[in-house]
């Protein structure tokens, strides 16, 4: 059995939030789960190994209105689907305003999330 230890706690993204690669204005996938620390996102295909990216995604705040973060990122694992195409991929987040950053928290610990 393996005992799996996070610092930070993942919560589960019940919307699709989709997340676009800044540097080429694509979107690349959506997010599985997100962390302060990182994010489990649903490619929509292989990315490149152990490579930086810029991202962007929108997350809805308490009151409802869409807040726009932007995360630099280092890909630290992929994994392919059953889904032809497809990859789970582990980010672990490199840089982020800190304004950003406090948002991102603050979505984090709303009442209601499921976490991982």
């Amino acid at each position: 059995m393996i005992d799996e230890f996070r610092r930070a706690r993942r919560r589960k993204v019940a919307d699709t939030v989709m997340v676009v690669d800044t540097m080429v204005d694509s979107v690349v996938g959506r997010i599985g789960n997100l962390s302060e620390t990182g994010m489990l996102l649903m490619a929509n295909g292989p990315m490149v190994e152990d490579a930086l990216y810029q991202f962007r995604f929108n997350l809805n705040d308490a009151r409802g209105r869409e807040t726009s973060i932007e995360v630099g990122a280092h890909l630290l694992w992929q994994d392919r689907t059953s889904a032809s195409g497809q990859a789970w991929t582990g980010f672990r987040f490199i840089s982020v305003a800190e304004d950003q950053m406090r948002q991102l928290r603050s979505w984090i610990d709303a009442p209601g999330g499921n976490y991982e």
